[in-house]
């Protein structure tokens, strides 16, 4: 076994993006949905709910996203105790988690590309177990399927037509717009409903796609006369809602992604280096001459291991060759080892 110092330019450091989809079998796109009795009719299914890929009879059943509603003055839910605290309610409780979550302040408002004036959102957030780091820009294809005019409403995120995403603290947000694959279908247009703005934000860092209700409830073409109800003190299902227009659309896909950073470590052996061996039968025991006068003039050896040490000898990694590499005094070798983390 031999030993060599490594250079500053022996090391090269690497980041790269994998991308997979978001959905349960690597499928693309989830073209069907469905809920679960008991989670729906529970407590629970007043606040959110929970969609999977396959019914309960179904093989290889997971959880896929869930489904929940805010409003700031706790509309379209019964309040916790109305006597007491007016107006709070689950449904105001989930839009201060988002504000919080998203805008880290609990006195900013969502804006809606241009539009404020509705303070109310349905909110897709991705099971953690379904992505990697985070979601994919440009990759959110959702169809939503109502009673307006227009009956398919194709949504898709607006990072192909900024250069940098908004930025609420730490979080990355794009705008949701009419269209696919990063894009409005309209060249030049950026994909707002006329009055009501965007329809919503993708938070990809959050694994959130939070939807404006009030693009949503528009009876024209723009909307799918979504018909939020947001009565205080009233259970509007809500979430039932939302979930019934995406199993109609019978279309989301989305993609995740994960920045994998590697270290390449270039290993040199030149001619005049690591042309013995160590190995006991190299060499006599008895005497420590050469065993095989073939070696005496020709020396070489089989490498096989790469071993990476510390400067206290510590061995932190280990590399091995596909086959045994040959070295002589004719032959340099250039080993890539690449370490994933």
């Amino acid at each position: 076994m031999s030993f060599k110092r490594l250079d500053p330019d022996d090391f090269v450091v690497s980041a790269q993006s994998i991308t997979a989809t978001c959905w349960t079998g690597n499928v693309t796109a989830l073209t069907t949905f469905f809920t679960q009795s008991n989670q729906v009719s529970s407590i629970s299914g007043k606040y959110y709910t929970t969609v999977f890929n396959t019914s309960s009879a179904g093989d290889n059943r997971e959880a896929q996203f869930q489904i929940a509603y805010g409003n700031e003055n706790g509309g379209g839910a019964l309040a916790y105790n109305n006597t007491a605290a007016p107006g709070v309610s689950p449904a105001s409780t989930i839009y201060g988690q988002y504000r919080t979550l998203i805008l880290e302040d609990e006195n900013a408002n969502f804006v809606w590309g241009n539009y404020s004036g509705s303070q109310t959102f349905y909110a897709l957030s991705v099971e953690r177990a379904r992505y990697k780091e985070s979601l994919l820009p440009g990759s959110i294809n959702l169809t939503l399927s109502g009673s307006g005019t227009n009956n398919n409403l194709e949504l898709t995120d607006n990072s192909k037509m900024v250069n940098l995403p908004t930025y609420y603290g730490t979080q990355r947000v794009y705008q949701m717009i009419s269209g696919s694959n990063g894009l409005s279908y309209n060249t030049g247009s950026d994909g707002y409903t006329t009055s009501n703005g965007s329809y919503g934000w993708f938070c990809p860092d959050i694994s959130t796609v939070l939807l404006n209700s009030s693009a949503l409830d528009l009876t024209t073409a723009q909307g799918i006369s979504l018909n939020t109800t947001t009565t205080s003190n009233t259970n509007g299902n809500n979430n039932q809602k939302m979930f019934n227009v995406i199993v109609s659309g019978k279309q989301f896909a989305l993609n995740s992604e994960e920045t994998i950073t590697s270290d390449f470590v270039f290993v040199r052996a030149r001619n005049s280096e690591f042309n013995y061996s160590e190995n006991p039968s190299y060499i006599s025991g008895s005497t420590g001459e050469v065993i095989y006068n073939y070696f005496i003039n020709n020396p070489q050896t089989y490498m096989t291991t790469i071993g990476l040490y510390n400067d206290s000898n510590d061995l932190l990694a280990v590399a091995k060759l596909s086959k045994p590499l040959n070295k002589d005094f004719t032959k340099e070798a250039l080993v890539r080892v690449k370490l994933d983390f």
